[in-house]
């Protein structure tokens, strides 16, 4: 099994819900995001996946996202937009985009901070 992992990212405004707390206010984040597949073969190239088609549907994806307010998005209106909940919003899109008989999202990497990270895996 062949694991391949790019780093993107976005920037958006968001406050959340049912937070008792700063962050329950309006603010925003330059969010990290990592994106791991995993392949169980390779191409007559030596490729799992090409990394051109990794970052392209990450960015196809992210751009729902990208500089906008997160909790006038779905699922973010009545789902807080947590980095959990990003990270599983960014690990059910790519998984639609993504998933083949070969590759598969194995996890996805939200970075709030340079301190602060959550992740959605596969199960």
């Amino acid at each position: 099994m062949y694991r391949l992992k790019i780093h993107t990212h976005f920037a958006a405004a968001h406050n959340l819900i049912n937070y008792q707390g700063d962050c329950e206010n309006l603010h925003g984040h330059n969010w990290k995001v990592e994106v791991t597949v995993t392949a169980r073969e390779l191409d007559k190239a030596g490729l799992g996946i090409d990394f051109k088609i990794l970052k392209r549907e990450t960015k196809a994806v992210l751009d729902l996202l990208d500089h906008k307010y997160l909790n006038e998005i779905e699922p973010f209106v009545s789902n807080s937009p947590s980095s959990e909940n990003i990270a599983r919003f960014l690990f059910e899109k790519l998984t639609a985009r993504l998933n083949t008989d070969n590759v598969t999202v194995y996890k996805v990497n939200v970075w709030e901070s340079e301190y602060a990270c959550a992740s959605y895996l596969a199960d």
